[in-house]
């Protein structure tokens, strides 16, 4: 590990030299790429550094407790600096382990999240409505910035799926988390007789690709307009200003119809699919890893059941984890992170024990 730090030490003061240049900015891409890997780093290095301290000081206090010889008092300072420099160091290797795990590449990226009840009826398509609901208030309480590209919506208000983009600096990395499948227990508005009934609903989190990273050939979409139409069928505006999307080679379909401008529901319609494609790219890549490498935390398996909503009691189980929380209530409102930091955490223990072997 000290090799490897060491070694980033030399990379960072190299960047510092390059960043340094007024030739750089000639090239702005390349200016862009160095300024970014500087900044990746500025948190191992501001760790390395403390830690360095921390063993000088552990170096010290031991010298200092050798030479102190009958000296009682100098002999206690000795000793307290040293049990508190061990200490810092300690908590620091832990720290530099942790920042030195492989990166996922897309955890800075903003998301695509889709949305779909499962088994239910129109109790998974409400409860559906509810996560969109959950999933919107999280975002505002990062400051991420939410927007609808299409759905399809129930007479009761409830969603068969929806789809919609969250804007904002590493909203993957915490939300990745979610693909998966959400089982709800609660008695239905429509139940006369009490019962709780459990319903599912299918979440998937895809990280949003630029154009420049996957290349789709212009021949391989078929591309239709039609007008769009809200629930039970209500006309919303009169021009054919939605668009429906399909890839030919895949057999992939895309709709869009959230705006009355046909220009932007291609592009957002775009959005879906390039993340859509990438998504099976990389899936692709992930099959290929022998699966006890894969970690079971960060899978992201959209047929893997992750989560139970308990409303009778309350509760909130997080399956992959074991942990049951009685704040449904506040989790409903957005208040997700006691569970995603619980996630998070045990994903990066998993990451650092197979290093570690």
């Amino acid at each position: 590990m000290l090799e490897k730090l060491e070694g980033l030490a030399d990379r960072y003061d190299e960047l510092e030299n390059q960043l340094a240049s007024p030739n750089l900015y000639d090239d702005p891409e390349r200016a862009a790429a160095l300024t970014k890997e500087h900044r990746n780093l500025q948190p191992i290095l501001q760790a390395y550094r403390a830690y360095q301290t921390a063993c000088q000081d552990e170096q010290d206090a031991k010298e200092l407790l050798s030479e102190a010889g009958g000296d009682a008092e100098m002999h206690a300072l000795a000793q307290e600096t040293l049990t508190s420099s061990r200490e810092q160091k300690e908590q620091l290797e832990q720290e530099l382990k942790l920042l030195l795990l492989p990166k996922d590449e897309r955890d800075e990226r903003s998301v695509i999240m889709e949305i779909r009840a499962g088994a239910g009826g129109e109790e998974a398509a409400l409860f559906a409505a509810s996560l969109y609901r959950m999933y919107t208030m999280y975002a505002d309480t990062k400051g991420w910035k939410t927007e609808r590209i299409s759905d399809s919506e129930t007479e009761l208000g409830g969603f068969r799926e929806i789809t919609f983009s969250i804007d904002g600096e590493g909203a993957f990395s915490r939300l990745k988390y979610e693909s998966g499948v959400h089982r709800v227990q609660r008695v239905p508005e429509t139940e006369s007789q009490g019962r709780v009934h459990t319903s599912t609903v299918t979440v998937a989190v895809l990280p949003e690709v630029d154009d420049v990273e996957l290349t789709i050939d212009p021949k391989d979409l078929k591309i239709d307009t039609y007008r769009s139409s809200g629930a039970g069928g209500q006309h919303i505006n009169k021009t054919s200003s939605a668009i429906r999307i399909t890839h030919l080679p895949t057999g992939m379909v895309v709709e869009c119809q959230d705006e009355r401008s046909q220009f932007k529901n291609r592009d957002k319609a775009m959005k879906v699919l390039r993340s859509r494609l990438f998504e099976i790219k990389q899936r692709e890549q992930d099959d290929a890893i022998a699966a006890e490498r894969r970690s079971q935390v960060g899978s992201g398996d959209r047929s893997e059941r992750i989560r139970t909503y308990n409303f009778p009691e309350n509760r909130v189980s997080e399956h992959r984890i074991k942990l049951t929380i009685y704040k449904l209530d506040q989790f409903l409102d957005g208040n997700l992170d006691e569970v995603l930091d619980a996630l998070i955490t045990t994903d990066q223990a998993e990451k650092l024990a197979k290093m570690e072997n």
